[in-house]
């Protein structure tokens, strides 16, 4: 495995109605950990989501054509040089995001991305994290 990315991870925090609230990390080995919070695998909204407990960790290993997407979709869009917030504060109720990257360099990005839209690519690449969820095979482990 020779991958710049040592570490890729992306969480997707709660908005007013049922966003998915999740983290996913994923390793050069392509192993990765989903923690699930609440709305990942639900239809529909209800508030007593919050009062049932978390929905789980799970793991699993991200399949090769994947996991090469989304290198290609992070070189595409040269990390290095985001922004580190994204986001228009005036509007309420949105859900935000957290982009981390560790590079086999040593060094470390973060995007934090208050409505999910930062740029087009931003927004492909948080599309590809969210179906993550339900495209590949997991296992829960607590």
């Amino acid at each position: 495995m020779n991958s710049k990315y040592s570490k890729i991870e992306y969480e997707a925090g709660a908005c007013f109605g049922s966003c998915p609230i999740f983290k996913i990390t994923i390793n050069p080995d392509r192993t990765a950990v989903l923690e699930a919070e609440h709305f990942n695998f639900s239809k529909g909204f209800s508030k007593g989501e919050f009062d049932k407990p978390r929905e789980g960790t799970f793991k699993g290993i991200i399949k090769e054509t994947d996991y090469n997407k989304l290198i290609t979709l992070l070189d595409n869009l040269n990390v290095k040089s985001l922004n580190e917030k994204y986001g228009e504060r005036n509007v309420t109720d949105l859900p935000t995001s957290h982009l981390r990257i560790n590079f086999a360099d040593g060094t470390s990005k973060q995007v934090e991305d208050y409505g999910k839209r930062g740029t087009e690519k931003l927004a492909e690449l948080y599309k590809f994290f969210e179906d993550l969820r339900h495209n590949q095979q997991w296992t829960k482990v607590n």
